[in-house]
């Protein structure tokens, strides 16, 4: 100021005055922080726009893409209308014909559809019984399978979603093992590892058309092995296949599912995945089994088995 008044006596009849003029220069503006930058406490603020006297004017606010599956680890889809009805045409050995992966499906994260009630208390839960008669119809048991059904038990357990919610699985196992596969859950719930589906396969399901987009963590299945007049260890309830679609079965130019081929490519993780050392392989191996994913002729990612086979 004295650079603009000469002399005492004016400079301080004036210094109120300019005093004035300064303060209201820096009143505090009444324009709220600026959409999409954080504010106090780390919040984004995207509120409404305020009015302010010219030439001080707010920043548009950012329009920005909600974050996909692939950006956020804890995101998860809704399933495709489609899924399960594309029927594909059948390869001379039976099987759908591969295709390439939808991309919806290239890095899957799909919400859970509850098949029982959700569970009721916090923590891992799990519950071990003879199987039940309702359950007994519905799954793929017959008196030609090679394990009697007094020999399954019939095993709930919790696990988490790529939704980031608890769910209720089922899953028909040999009595002799179904304990130790409890174990193997319960550190895969406390992992949060996640699983999209764990339910018991139904009969119908032996015999339905391919539409290569399944992805149900189970364990019994009345089937002979792949390409193979033996049975399954899945007959006996001594087998259990996590996350199929994200951890496929390769063998040559057959894919199962269909559809997954995106997953064969292993040095990209994704959620879901089943990868040597990783908690799903030292969960089963700590048990004595064996795992589909070490095996050479082929690739059977989702597979464990009390044999190895």
């Amino acid at each position: 100021m004295a650079a603009l008044v000469h002399g005492r006596p004016r400079r301080w009849r004036v210094l109120p005055a300019l005093l004035a003029v300064l303060a209201a220069c820096n009143a505090p503006s009444e324009i709220p922080p600026q959409a999409g930058r954080a504010a106090p406490g780390g919040h984004a603020d995207t509120g409404a726009s305020a009015t302010a006297t010219p030439p001080v004017t707010a920043a548009p606010p950012r329009t920005e893409a909600p974050p996909t599956a692939s950006e956020d680890p804890g995101a998860a889809t809704p399933r495709p209308a489609w899924l399960g009805t594309r029927v594909l045409p059948r390869r001379p050995d039976g099987y759908g014909e591969v295709r390439r992966t939808p991309p919806v499906l290239r890095d899957r994260r799909l919400v859970t559809v509850d098949h029982l009630p959700p569970p009721r208390s916090p923590g891992f839960q799990a519950d071990v019984g003879p199987v039940p008669d309702d359950v007994a119809r519905r799954a793929t048991w017959s008196e030609d399978c090679p394990v009697g059904l007094a020999q399954l038990r019939y095993v709930t357990v919790t696990f988490w979603g790529f939704d980031e919610r608890r769910h209720t699985g089922e899953l028909l196992l040999h009595r002799r093992v179904a304990r130790d596969v409890v174990g193997v859950f319960r550190q895969l719930h406390r992992a949060r590892f996640p699983i999209e589906e764990m339910r018991v396969v139904a009969a119908p399901e032996l015999d339905a058309p391919p539409t290569g987009d399944g992805n149900n963590t189970t364990s019994f299945v009345c089937r002979p092995s792949r390409g193979s007049t033996r049975w399954s260890q899945h007959a006996y309830g001594l087998a259990v296949d996590v996350n199929p679609f994200h951890n496929p079965y390769i063998r040559g130019d057959l894919v199962l599912p269909e559809l997954a081929s995106a997953y064969g490519n292993r040095d990209r993780r994704r959620p879901g995945m089943v990868v040597a050392g990783g908690v799903v392989t030292r969960a089963f191996a700590a048990i004595g089994w064996g795992w589909g994913g070490d095996w050479s002729s082929l690739r059977d990612w989702m597979h464990f088995s009390a044999d190895g086979t």
